[in-house]
């Protein structure tokens, strides 16, 4: 099972969107100094706001690419963040 997730981040609001195999440990890792990334370091710490679940890990990564663009940012705009506020 694959997860396409949304991370919020604690500090400054800024999201991150990805997909991994293991979400538990992914988050762990966006919280951590075992993140590569500059922009999860920098940007943390982070909190889940929303997960899906996919079967196959090119699926995942569609759903990722398609949250990555004008009109998938829209929908985590007015879909997902709406309904925390």
């Amino acid at each position: 099972m694959f997860f396409v997730y949304v991370l919020k981040s604690r500090k400054n609001g800024k999201l991150y969107t990805g997909h991994t195999e293991n979400l538990k440990r992914r988050i762990l890792e966006h919280n951590t100094k075992n993140d590569k990334t500059k922009f999860s370091y920098v940007n943390g710490p982070w909190e889940l706001i929303f997960f899906e679940t996919f079967d196959t890990r090119a699926i995942a990564m569609k759903q990722e690419k398609f949250f990555k663009t004008g009109k998938g940012r829209e929908y985590i705009k007015n879909k997902i963040l709406s309904v925390g506020a």
